[in-house]
């Protein structure tokens, strides 16, 4: 059976992919920092499809916890998808980013999975799949979220990037670009900004979690896919 990791997976969009991964028949790994409520209720949600999953603690804003997450990851002896899906956000002006802030952000949103990738490397077969959950905020700046933005950024880049050093091996790496998704981080927003998002897109609404799986799975059934950054904005305008 072949493996694959989806981090930050324990609800929204992340649960959707190892929903679907389940579905193609992976043995999926999810992992999460520290909520032991969506942790339980996501045991639950996947036992009832499936018994091929685990979900484990793994802080990525913790290295030394990711490293004893990629020593038992090693243990399994190929990993045939990832899907790095875990982020943070950093809501403050300019001038009141901290440099403690500002390195969480990076560390959880890109260097983590960059680590990731560079120490399972040499258990990833050939025909693997690479997927990056990077954020329409990556492409089109936004006022309020500029470490997000940045890191977002930088995730898609990493997954152009990696493309060569995956060359000839039939693995390909992609990153999924996002807008507004229907996810338990949206769902606080007040009714009247939504209003305002729906306004500027061609859906009137915000993509579903199934959406973005969708999309992932695209990357998964096609090999000739590969370095892209797909876009999912429903027709979303920043003007």
């Amino acid at each position: 059976m072949k493996n694959a990791i989806v981090t930050g997976a324990t609800k929204g969009i992340g649960l959707a992919i190892a929903k679907m991964l389940l579905s193609e028949g992976y043995f999926v790994t999810i992992t999460y920092a520290n909520d032991e409520v969506s942790a339980t209720k996501c045991r639950e949600e996947l036992g009832a499809l499936s018994q091929n999953f685990e979900v484990l603690r793994a802080d990525q804003s913790d290295k030394a916890a990711m490293r004893c997450f990629t020593e038992a990851m090693r243990h399994k002896g190929h990993i045939d998808c990832i899907v790095c899906n875990a982020g943070t956000t950093l809501r403050c002006s300019l001038t009141e980013i901290t440099d403690e802030a500002w390195e969480r952000t990076m560390q959880v949103n890109l260097n983590s999975s960059l680590y990731l990738i560079r120490d399972l490397y040499d258990i990833i077969p050939h025909d693997s799949r690479i997927i990056f959950i990077g954020s329409l905020m990556g492409i089109h700046p936004h006022g309020t979220s500029l470490a997000y933005g940045v890191s977002k950024a930088a995730v898609h880049a990493l997954a152009l990037n990696l493309v060569k050093y995956f060359e000839d091996t039939g693995t390909t790496v992609n990153a999924i670009a996002p807008g507004f998704v229907e996810t338990e981080w949206q769902a606080a927003k007040p009714e009247y900004i939504r209003q305002n998002i729906y306004a500027k897109s061609a859906t009137k609404r915000f993509a579903t979690p199934e959406e973005v799986a969708d999309a992932a799975r695209f990357c998964i059934r096609n090999a000739f896919v590969n370095g892209s950054v797909i876009e999912l904005s429903g027709g979303y305008s920043f003007k």
